[in-house]
């Protein structure tokens, strides 16, 4: 027990060390220029773009990527199912819709992020009333009920991209869909990411319930867990996380699958530590992925096109595996 103990530590040591490495390139990487010397001889232009841009972008990329990683891992232990993501209650569906709806009757980058925040609690409440209906407690039901859910939230975003303007509107809410950080600002994120941060911290104060959530029914209602009020509390707290970070960043995608999938491959185990590991995986995927999309081209690129670069084949990998051991 000491010796796994150990490498769990290890591992997250690693980890932060990683991700604290990535966060200082962060700051320092993008089209305007930014040195050491000139910040500290007080270079009023290029103190404004660290606060306002890169401190913020660097910070959403951190803490955004450790909330999908955590969020991930309790979503493949909820559901004992490793292949469950984020979004799989409807979660990244209903923030597009909300998005797009922003993008064509609100003005201004605050109301979008407003709407796409407001889209995905509300089709994740949809989907956990939906699943409430059925009082047998199976882990399908909220799954069905997330594709239903991910159903009409689509059909919604079909019709109001019919309705955009193709020049504007219609390449906006495309871009949003792809996911990127480049609309994160010191002016936008301060209450998104303290809700994130919160609702970070009391799933790691629940860490206990979650993986009594992932026995055997009968057995958790033995230990005294009420197993539907526990389970809805629990993926609330987590599509809250989620919906934080996508209402600032848009669709990103695969780092809620690969880290806490990763940090199981890397451990062997399901605990706080994996659980720990597991965000600082999502934190240092998004925040390279980030660092990539704004030095790979001239232009900057979705993050979304780097991480479905790493999570596609890993997908891959893990039907192949699952095919070998069956």
């Amino acid at each position: 027990m000491q010796p796994d103990r150990t490498k769990i530590k290890l591992f997250c040591a690693a980890g932060a060390a990683l991700l604290a490495v990535l966060a200082v390139a962060g700051l320092f990487t993008g089209k305007y220029p930014l040195t050491l010397e000139g910040m500290l001889a007080g270079d009023e232009m290029q103190l404004r773009v660290f606060w306002t841009l890169r401190a913020s972008r660097t910070a959403v990329g951190v803490l955004g990527g450790f909330a999908l990683g955590v969020a991930g891992f309790v979503y493949q232990t909820v559901f004992r199912n490793p292949l469950a993501s984020p979004d799989v209650i409807g979660v990244s569906s209903g923030a597009s819709a909300g998005a797009a709806a922003g993008i064509l009757f609100l003005s201004g980058a605050a109301a979008v992020t407003a709407a796409s925040f407001a889209g995905a609690l509300a089709a994740v409440g949809l989907a956990l009333a939906l699943s409430a209906l059925d009082r047998s407690g199976r882990h399908s039901t909220i799954v069905l009920a997330g594709i239903a859910v991910h159903s009409l939230a689509q059909t919604a975003l079909m019709c109001l991209k019919l309705t955009a303007d193709p020049e504007r509107e219609l390449a906006s809410i495309e871009y949003w869909i792809m996911g990127s950080l480049n609309g994160v600002s010191g002016y936008s994120i301060g209450g998104n990411l303290a809700l994130c941060a919160l609702c970070v911290a009391a799933l790691f104060l629940l860490h206990r319930q979650v993986l009594l959530l992932s026995a055997d029914e009968g057995e958790a209602r033995m230990l005294g867990v009420s197993v539907g009020r526990m389970r809805l509390a629990v993926l609330l707290t987590a599509t809250l996380a989620v919906s934080c970070v996508v209402s600032l960043s848009g669709l990103i995608s695969f780092v809620g699958l690969l880290a806490p999938h990763g940090a199981r491959l890397l451990t062997k185990r399901s605990g706080p530590g994996t659980m720990l590991l597991g965000g600082l995986l999502g934190g240092i995927l998004l925040t390279g992925a980030d660092i990539l999309a704004r030095s790979a081209a001239a232009v900057e690129l979705p993050v979304s096109i780097f991480t479905s670069l790493l999570g596609a084949p890993f997908l891959i990998f893990l039907i192949v595996k699952g095919r070998r051991q069956a």
